[in-house]
């Protein structure tokens, strides 16, 4: 299994396990130091502009680039692929055996971590001195405008955060007021099933209380899965579906459409399918827009 796919297949597990956050408060308490509870509830110190910065998590560390923090940033996860200059930041090994000791050695003032961090390895961390915060995914899209902001706080940018939030929402709504999708009715919509896993492994799909269910709302499309809570589909429900458009990471593309009972639904037949970057849909980012835009065109940019 490629490091990618391990990656996704550790976000769906994550994400099924997470639980919305506690809004984050913070305030100064002098000698540079301020207060921020994160999204466990955690009461942690942290330094009001951190130098020294390591991110235990994909959507932090393209968040902390989206924002400009990245020349701060001294260490990252193996996962951290995007965008393609985290590559030369030091990586600190894999998110669930994460190397404590080269945390240690890059001398942080502050870890920023996500869901999919162990909780006793944020003890751990806690323990030896180090200050960790919580920045988790959750489970609607707007909260991605929110985790912006908090880890916007966290690094002493929150005007950065403010901006970066403000530019994502114009250009999103101006492209969709574009294409005409704002305010479909229900019966304007094309259905959309969106492949998470399938084959032996199981059929896996974005549920209704999923902020990927949000993004095909928002890109103008109906998820087949609304119904259900999490991410297990039944290949029979798919079949009676038989959605008008299949939305599946590129990777897993051309093996899908051609895996029967798969290559029998009408969207594969008729050549509906929307081959997506993974990083677009999966990861609560700034890409998500990107993302909705990708989806919006390709359902409704005749």
């Amino acid at each position: 299994m490629d490091m990618k796919r391990k990656f996704n297949l550790l976000f769906v597990i994550a994400l099924m396990l997470c639980v919305v956050g506690c809004q984050t408060r913070n305030g100064d308490l002098g000698d540079g130091m301020r207060n921020f509870v994160d999204d466990y509830g955690d009461s942690v110190m942290v330094p009001a502009h951190p130098q020294r910065i390591v991110s235990v998590s994909p959507a932090i560390t393209e968040i902390l680039f989206a924002l400009g923090a990245n020349e701060r940033m001294v260490g990252r996860t193996d996962f951290c692929l995007y965008p393609e200059a985290a590559s030369a930041i030091e990586s600190i090994g894999g998110i669930s055996n994460l190397n404590i000791e080269k945390i240690l050695s890059l001398h942080p003032d502050l870890v920023i971590s996500g869901s999919m961090v162990p909780e006793k390895t944020v003890q751990h961390l806690l323990s030896l001195g180090v200050p960790v915060a919580c920045v988790i995914e959750k489970s609607r899209f707007d909260d991605l405008y929110q985790n912006i902001l908090n880890v916007g706080k966290l690094v002493g940018m929150t005007d950065k955060a403010e901006q970066l939030n403000a530019g994502l929402q114009q250009r999103l709504t101006s492209v969709l007021d574009s294409l005409g999708v704002s305010h479909l009715a229900d019966d304007q919509r094309p259905s959309v099933y969106y492949v998470v896993g399938y084959g032996k492994e199981g059929n896996y799909t974005a549920g209704g209380n999923t902020f990927i269910n949000d993004i095909i709302k928002m890109a103008g499309g109906s998820n087949v899965a609304e119904g259900i809570t999490g991410w297990n589909f039944s290949l029979e429900a798919l079949m009676v579906a038989d959605p008008d458009y299949i939305m599946i990471r590129k990777e897993d593309a051309s093996a899908f459409c051609s895996m029967p009972p798969y290559n029998g639904l009408r969207a594969v037949r008729e050549g509906k399918v929307i081959a997506i970057e993974s990083g677009l849909v999966d990861l609560q980012v700034p890409r998500n827009i990107d993302g909705i835009i990708f989806i919006a065109k390709a359902l409704h940019d005749k």
